[in-house]
């Protein structure tokens, strides 16, 4: 029986009879008070930790820092703590004495490659702030954000974090959804899957994506038909060079399912593509899941969701050496990871996101941990199980702020198969003239379709 027949079937009532319920209560009128006052705008801890190791949210930057020449978007982006010195290197000789801020991810690095991977700490900066615009929608979600019945779904969300006090997993999880991101974003990124002889297989993919929500000419009264729309085209390899695929995302996964599109050069031909979600692989050689894409994307019903909490963790932050067009991939891609001397780590308090595959659903990642910064919602760092439980895969996305469309960004992402010992860097951009560019504008949802992608490819 398919979907609509078994609706139509049961009845309304009777579906939603079938679906699970949760306790979910709205942020109190206490709660959304803090927002912007004894919290950060986002909903986060102002103060730091009692050490000075997390440091005080200040959010006294929105754009460029004072001092620091910026070409705007397309251009690199300035280190603004190019100065620092690291105030301490985690090694696999000292690792066990910081366990308690790592991921179990980090440490099986330490484990596996005792002799090449480090971590070297920075001072913690929380110095960037969104703009009012996106505060504001914060604040509102509070008020408004509702789960659907089947918690699949979102209604009363505009942009940024649909539950700056999230109190289940569920809630969590939405929040890594619809956190903050550029409503715009174009751009060519490489990909790199390196292999323990130093092998190279090499992807590319030039992106074109509009996510209505976000963007503040869209009003809130109305309700965005999709959640986001992408084009992607590859560049490399040469074989695959030209096809190109249409993404269509609503934020109601249950009533509208995600749709994709190719367009397949060979044919000059668009066809419809089978699902693509779940553990779908993208990459060279099919290395990462559509699911984990940036750690994570689209709907959260294949697995039960745990909220545990908020810790402090060791995360990617801050990281405009990892993108510096001076670094040559041949210098930054090691043969197990990247160079740790372009990597910046800080101590940050993250949310605890726990994942468990539900029965009868089948999925390579049999589990899987997400660690969530508190500041942004955005994930730094996942932990990968398989079906049997064995640790399979660690992942982690590096993030900084870009001055031109003021927010946050993941920007490299490295997924590490702890089996094989390869690993993938994703979104890479050193080698690239021209720099991805954020927030133009003068997108509208007609430029997504089936008939646009065809023209594209003629």
């Amino acid at each position: 029986m398919d979907r609509r027949s078994f609706v139509k079937g049961v009845g309304a009532a009777g579906l939603l009879a079938a679906m699970p319920r949760f306790a979910l209560a709205k942020a109190t009128p206490e709660e959304i008070a803090k927002l912007g006052t004894s919290l950060t705008p986002m909903g986060a801890v102002k103060e730091g930790n009692a050490d000075g190791s997390i440091a005080a949210w200040s959010g006294k930057w929105l754009g460029a820092p004072s001092g620091i020449s910026f070409a705007g978007t397309g251009s690199p982006l300035p280190d603004p703590y190019a100065g620092e010195k690291p105030t301490l290197t985690i090694t696999a000789q000292n690792f066990s004495q910081y366990a308690a801020k790592l991921s179990v991810g980090q440490q099986e690095m330490f484990k596996r490659y005792p002799d090449t991977f480090k971590m070297h700490v920075y001072p913690c900066h929380r110095d960037f702030r969104y703009d009012d615009w996106t505060h504001d929608q914060i604040k509102q979600n509070a008020q408004l954000a509702t789960l659907t019945a089947s918690t699949e779904g979102i209604t009363g969300v505009k942009a940024g974090a649909a539950f700056p006090f999230p109190k289940s997993g569920i809630e969590g999880i939405w929040n890594v959804i619809t956190a903050t991101k550029a409503f715009t974003e174009t751009g060519v990124y490489d990909e790199a899957v390196v292999y323990p002889d130093g092998n190279i297989a090499w992807g590319g993919q030039d992106w074109d994506i509009y996510a209505p929500p976000y963007d503040p000419s869209v009003p809130r009264d109305d309700k965005p038909p999709l959640s986001s729309a992408l084009f992607r085209t590859t560049t490399k390899p040469e074989r695959d060079r030209g096809a190109i695929a249409l993404v269509i995302e609503h934020w109601d996964f249950d009533a509208e399912p995600t749709m994709a599109y190719q367009y397949v050069p060979g044919t000059r031909r668009v066809k419809q593509a089978p699902e693509v979600a779940g553990d779908y692989p993208l990459g060279p050689g099919g290395f990462h899941t559509v699911d984990d894409t940036r750690l994570w994307a689209q709907s959260p019903k294949r697995y039960t969701w745990e909220l545990v909490g908020k810790k402090e963790i060791f995360v990617p932050y801050n990281n405009y050496k990892i993108e510096d067009p001076s670094v040559a991939y041949k210098d930054l891609l090691g043969k197990s990871h990247v160079n740790p001397e372009y990597m910046r780590w800080e101590l940050h308090r993250v949310w605890v996101l726990k994942a468990k595959l539900k029965d009868g659903i089948r999925h390579i990642y049999g589990a899987r941990t997400l660690y969530v910064d508190e500041d942004t919602h955005l994930p730094l760092l996942a932990d990968m199980y398989d079906a049997r439980g064995n640790f399979y895969r660690f992942a982690m996305n590096t993030l900084s702020y870009d001055y031109a469309a003021k927010i946050f960004m993941t920007r490299v992402c490295c997924y590490h198969d702890l089996v094989s010992g390869a690993y993938m860097a994703d979104r890479l951009t050193n080698e690239q003239k021209s720099k991805p560019k954020f927030n133009l504008g003068g997108k509208k949802v007609s430029d997504y379709t089936p008939e646009a992608l065809k023209r594209r490819g003629v």
